[in-house]
């Protein structure tokens, strides 16, 4: 399972697709609908929240603005109600980490994406997610390091 911090719309249509998927199962663990992928590290960061439902619909709707943006058709209908103006943090590092994951996911994937991910600058987050200094987060298994992670 991979949450992305980083903006959807640098995500390919295999990437999105998943993306959708997997943020769907997340808001079904969080909302106590299934028993898998409960103790995925990555929830962490929904779970610590006052209304973890909330924030993930919010992420999730997201998501389903890139898919239709794209002219996707995403069920919208599947998302929790729920709303939240919340914002959570993810770490400049982090993001930059996610950033080289995906990278190296489209340079096999979609070349012509990659090239220009890899033009962008300064990468943007997913609208839930406002940007602090700091490096990868614990929860990855990269191996860098983690001294001022989220």
């Amino acid at each position: 399972m991979r949450i992305w911090s980083l903006h959807p719309k640098y995500l390919d249509s295999r990437g999105l697709v998943a993306l959708w998927r997997e943020t769907l199962l997340a808001q079904a663990v969080l909302l106590g609908k299934t028993s898998g992928y409960t103790h995925h590290p990555q929830l962490d960061r929904f779970r610590a929240q006052a209304n973890p439902a909330a924030i993930v619909a919010t992420y999730l709707r997201t998501i389903c603005n890139e898919a239709c943006n794209r002219e996707y058709v995403f069920d919208a209908t599947k998302i929790h109600p729920a709303q939240s103006s919340r914002r959570l943090t993810v770490t400049r590092g982090q993001l930059e980490y996610e950033r080289e994951h995906l990278l190296a996911k489209l340079k096999v994937r979609d070349p012509a994406r990659a090239s220009m991910l890899s033009e962008v600058k300064r990468t943007q987050p997913n609208p839930l997610f406002r940007v602090v200094p700091g490096d990868v987060a614990r929860w990855e298994k990269s191996g860098r390091s983690h001294r001022n992670s989220a």
